[in-house]
């Protein structure tokens, strides 16, 4: 069955909060991303790694390395870090992601705090934003 990108974002939010719980903060980010990979993957969506996001500036398609850390449902991006505290710049790189790559919507994480719920941004493409 199709996924809306909400719906999409509370099976995402479940996995997070479960590896939050069992993990803690203080670990890498890889870490994070691996263990929410598994946990989204075995909630049954379609999940990815680092999908590597092309630049396109006019007619050049340049590849800078951009990478998206999980891509659900190829519909949903999930950006995690693991910082002393979530920046303008790290959410303008999440709006960026979502704007070349013309996803609605996604996470921000910051599995790097005692209380999960200050580590969860959605952020929403403001280009296709009803």
């Amino acid at each position: 069955r199709i996924m809306t990108e909400n719906q999409i974002s509370k099976v995402v939010l479940d996995c997070v909060l479960k590896v939050h719980s069992q993990l803690g903060p203080g670990l890498l980010e890889s870490a994070y991303q691996e263990c929410l990979y598994y946990e989204i993957n075995k909630s049954g969506l379609f999940v990815q790694k680092e999908v590597p996001l092309p630049l396109t500036y006019e007619e050049v398609q340049l590849e800078i390395g951009y990478r998206i850390d999980l891509l659900v449902e190829n519909k949903f991006i999930v950006e995690i870090k693991s910082v002393e505290s979530l920046s303008d710049v790290h959410l303008a790189q999440v709006l960026t992601y979502l704007k070349l790559s013309k996803i609605k919507l996604g996470f921000l994480l910051n599995f790097n705090v005692s209380r999960l719920k200050n580590g969860v941004k959605r952020v929403i493409n403001g280009q296709l934003a009803s």
